[in-house]
């Protein structure tokens, strides 16, 4: 396996990568200075930030697959102290991420310790949309929200609109640098794609009576499949820890010789990431022309300007009213 070479960041960069003996292909994601960065202009608890931080790394990890200029999204809508959170990532390497808060919940939640992500999500439902363009049709995937961790629900995501097994891992914290705490975010995935379609079908019936604590692989599985192979991959990226992923020490290239250094890993050329948010004064200048008159004249501050903040950046734009009006037509 291919050393990073001397001198690269190993933060805010994707490291895709495969492992021919056992049919697996995969990414590593390491987030710093990025997501660092949006947690704390946001200045959400830290629970809040740490959810946010494992879908922005999933988002990542998901959207640096794409082959095209395009936009990734995930979204959660639920009853959760988390009402909702949005991760857009612009391909090829940028990406925003911006959460919505039920500040009497989160209280309770966080009285009673009840701060894991199924708690702070709670029910309701995870959209995974693809958009390559006006020009193109949108592909969206969703899956239910039941109280269950973001690693769960991309498995649940897979399971229902790939058909592919895969293993993701997410991992966020906080490392104390030059005296501040500083959010880092880390993931892996693997997926299991052998070249024989056949090794992807799974048992049928259920074959009978089985010693205790055996486990029987039938087509109700999670993954669906009895493959050694698979079955090796998936158990080794299990044992992946937090600590493994936001280390800023441990490169991605160790973390996966770590991993599978006996069977061997194949690194690809990363891809760097940064933050980035797509307002513009000429995006929001065209969203308050799309507004009734009667609802733009509400929006008039007593400064005599329309405001807007935009909710990912907090970037705020000011309008005279004429200069709205000046784009509408027939005097709206």
């Amino acid at each position: 396996m291919a050393d990073q070479a001397r001198g690269a960041s190993p933060d805010d960069r994707v490291v895709p990568f495969a492992v021919p003996d056992l049919d697996v292909r995969g990414r590593v994601v390491r987030l710093g200075a990025s997501i660092d960065t949006i947690l704390d202009r946001h200045g959400y608890p830290a629970p809040v930030s740490r959810v946010l931080g494992e879908a922005a790394a999933l988002t990542v990890l998901l959207g640096t697959a794409l082959k095209f200029e395009g936009r990734f999204q995930l979204q959660t809508k639920s009853d959760g102290p988390i009402s909702m959170m949005v991760v857009d990532f612009n391909a090829p390497d940028n990406f925003r991420a911006v959460a919505h808060i039920d500040e009497a919940k989160l209280a309770e939640a966080i009285a009673l310790d009840k701060v894991s992500t199924g708690d702070l999500l709670g029910e309701g439902h995870l959209a995974m949309t693809i958009d390559q363009g006006s020009a193109t049709t949108r592909y969206q995937g969703i899956v239910q929200l039941q109280r269950q961790s973001l690693e769960e629900a991309a498995h649940q995501y897979f399971l229902q609109s790939e058909q592919i097994p895969t293993r993701v891992r997410l991992g966020v914290g906080t490392v104390t640098s030059g005296g501040k705490p500083q959010w880092r975010a880390g993931g892996i995935l693997v997926q299991f794609m052998p070249h024989s379609p056949d090794r992807l079908r799974a048992a049928d019936i259920h074959p009978g009576d089985a010693p205790e604590g055996h486990d029987i692989l039938t087509s109700q599985d999670p993954d669906g499949i009895e493959d050694d192979a698979w079955t090796e991959a998936r158990s080794l990226v299990e044992t992946v820890e937090d600590h493994e992923l936001l280390d800023p020490m441990l490169e991605s290239e160790r973390l996966l010789y770590r991993l599978f250094h006996e069977r061997g890993a194949r690194v690809f050329e990363p891809v760097a990431v940064h933050e980035a948010c797509r307002c513009s004064r000429e995006r929001v200048l065209s969203m308050l022309r799309g507004f009734s008159p009667e609802d733009r004249r509400a929006m008039v501050a007593d400064d005599g300007q329309l405001g807007v903040t935009c909710e990912f950046c907090s970037r705020r734009y000011s309008f005279e009213p004429s200069e709205v009006e000046a784009g509408t037509s027939a005097g709206s």
